[in-house]
């Protein structure tokens, strides 16, 4: 995808969309949901769990599907080690993980991202919308240059069939 093309300029709400999704994927206390979940979790609002698809598809810097193409992630927190017992509110050991039931392991999720990690990824969503803004930019001169370009050219074109 060209920087023109880039998925941060699609609406004038795209980066809030991406900050609001890195803060919420990386608190929530299970690390990955369907997409109505996260529409939940993020606007109150199940029903924009296609919008909320499209914004994690278009973003893969930040957040990955499952296998199923059915539920979303955010990359860094898949780097998390799997020992955050949500009934608990507490890391436990892998002894402790693996003590426990089939049925009791669905209770288990990822540690959370501290304030660092989700600063250090709202800036990453901020610098890369500032650079789809200015390849924007860049690309507006080239076409002004062009078009002025192509009108000398048709100046002169006619100037000399005139003549």
């Amino acid at each position: 995808m060209r920087s023109a093309d880039s998925a941060y300029l699609e609406n004038d709400k795209r980066l809030a969309d991406v900050i609001a999704a890195i803060q919420t994927l990386a608190i929530y206390k299970f690390y990955k949901l369907d997409f109505a979940g996260w529409a939940d979790r993020i606007t109150g609002d199940p029903a924009l769990a296609f919008h909320w698809k499209r914004v994690f598809e278009q973003h893969p810097e930040f957040f990955r599907l499952d296998s199923k193409r059915e539920r979303a992630s955010l990359v860094w927190r898949r780097q998390h080690q799997k020992l955050f017992h949500v009934d608990l509110g507490k890391e436990i050991s892998r002894q402790e993980y693996l003590a426990l039931s089939s049925e009791e392991k669905l209770r288990v999720s990822r540690t959370s991202l501290d304030s660092t990690e989700i600063t250090a990824l709202i800036d990453t969503a901020i610098k890369l919308y500032g650079q789809a803004l200015e390849s924007r930019k860049d690309q507006r001169w080239l076409l002004t240059a062009l078009l002025t370009l192509l009108g000398v050219v048709l100046g002169a074109a006619i100037t000399a069939l005139a003549s």
